[in-house]
C-alpha cells in the first residue's frame, strides 16, 4: 500500500492506490478481452503522458466503472493533456470547457434562441452534449455554474426550459481544479464531489520525463499523431462487462464498510449511498483512490 500526497493538500484528501487494484491485476472475466485494447490504449496514452502510468490506469479504471474523475494539482502538470489523450485514444468525441468566475449555467449545457423563419424558439446545445468532457478548472466558476454539472453526471441527461434531453454514451466527466488556497477559486460543494468515483493527482514528472519533454515533440503536435485504439461501442462493451464482474460477496463488503462509517463516526460526513456502488466495480475494473472509498 502506498499513499501520495502534496503540500497543498490537508491528511483527509491523502490519496491511497493499491498496486492490486491496477488494470494489470484485474479479475474481470474473460481477461484477454480486456487486456488487448486496455494495455494498447495504456501505451498509447504513454507516449504522450510521460512517467504516469499509474494515474493513466486510475483513469481508464474510473471510465471503465462508469465514474467521472477529479484531478487536483497545480498549473502545468498535464491535467488537460490526459484528458485529450485519453479521449483521442479511445475515439470519443471530446468537448472542453474553461470554467471561469463569469460564466453562466446555459454556456454549458446550452440556450434557446428566438428564429425569426419559424417563429418560434430553437434548442442550442451546449458543450455538455459530448461524450468525454473536460472541465478545466472547475472550482474558477461560482457555486451556481458548478451546479450545472449535477444532474449531467449522476443521471447522463439535462433539463433546459422544462425538457430533458439525454446526453452521448459513453459519459465521462474529467474535472480539474486548482489547490484551493490559490486565488480566483471556489470550493466544490460536497454534492458535487459526491459525484466523482475518483480523485487523482499528477505530480511532477520526474528528472527524465522532464528531459524529454523539454527536448522532445510538443505534446500538442503528438496529439494529433494519436490513433483511437477501439470504437466508442467497444467501449461501452468493456464497461458493461466490468458491471457484470461484480461479485455478491464484494458488494456485501462494500455496503458494511459503508455502513460503518455511519455508525462510527457521527460527527464527520459519512460515506454516500453512492460510495458501494460506483468502488465495488473499479477494484476489479481496476484501481481507486481513498477520496472514492470516503465520499
Amino acid at each position: 500500500m502506498r499513499y501520495e500526497s502534496s503540500p497543498h493538500d490537508d491528511s483527509s484528501y491523502r490519496i491511497e492506490y493499491n498496486r492490486r487494484m491496477l488494470l494489470t491485476k484485474a479479475e474481470i472475466q474473460p481477461l484477454n478481452v480486456l487486456r488487448g485494447p486496455i494495455e494498447r490504449a495504456i501505451d498509447t496514452a504513454g507516449r504522450v503522458i510521460l512517467g504516469k502510468e499509474q494515474q493513466v490506469r486510475l483513469s481508464l479504471a474510473c471510465l471503465l466503472a462508469r465514474g467521472h474523475l477529479l484531478i487536483e494539482d497545480l498549473p502545468g502538470v498535464g491535467k488537460t493533456t490526459l484528458a485529450h489523450v485519453l479521449a483521442r485514444s479511445l475515439g470519443l468525441q471530446f468537448q472542453r470547457i474553461q470554467f471561469t468566475s463569469d460564466m453562466l449555467p446555459a454556456d454549458i449545457i446550452g440556450v434557446s434562441i428566438y428564429e425569426r423563419e419559424t417563429g418560434g424558439f430553437k434548442f442550442h446545445p451546449g458543450p455538455i452534449f459530448a461524450q468525454v468532457i473536460l472541465a478545466d478548472e472547475v472550482n474558477r466558476a461560482t457555486p451556481k455554474t458548478q451546479s450545472a454539472l449535477l444532474e449531467a453526471m449522476e443521471e447522463h441527461q439535462v433539463t433546459a426550459e422544462g425538457e430533458t434531453r439525454k446526453l452521448p454514451a459513453p459519459f465521462f466527466v474529467i474535472a480539474t481544479q486548482n489547490p484551493s488556497e490559490q486565488v480566483g477559486t471556489f470550493p466544490l460543494p460536497e454534492s458535487q464531489l459526491d459525484r466523482f468515483t475518483m480523485r487523482i493527482e499528477l505530480g511532477y514528472p520526474d528528472r527524465a520525463a522532464e528531459r524529454a519533454l523539454l527536448t522532445g515533440t510538443d505534446r500538442r503536435d503528438l496529439l494529433a499523431t494519436l490513433d483511437p485504439c477501439m470504437t466508442p461501442a467497444e467501449l461501452m462493451e468493456l464497461q458493461a462487462s466490468v458491471q457484470r464482474s461484480m461479485s455478491r460477496p464484494r458488494c456485501s463488503t462494500m455496503c458494511r464498510r459503508s455502513s460503518s462509517t455511519r455508525a462510527a463516526h457521527p460527527t464527520t460526513s459519512p460515506a454516500s449511498r453512492r460510495a458501494p456502488r460506483s468502488p465495488s466495480c473499479i477494484p476489479r475494473a481496476p484501481g481507486r483512490c481513498s477520496k472514492a472509498a470516503t465520499r
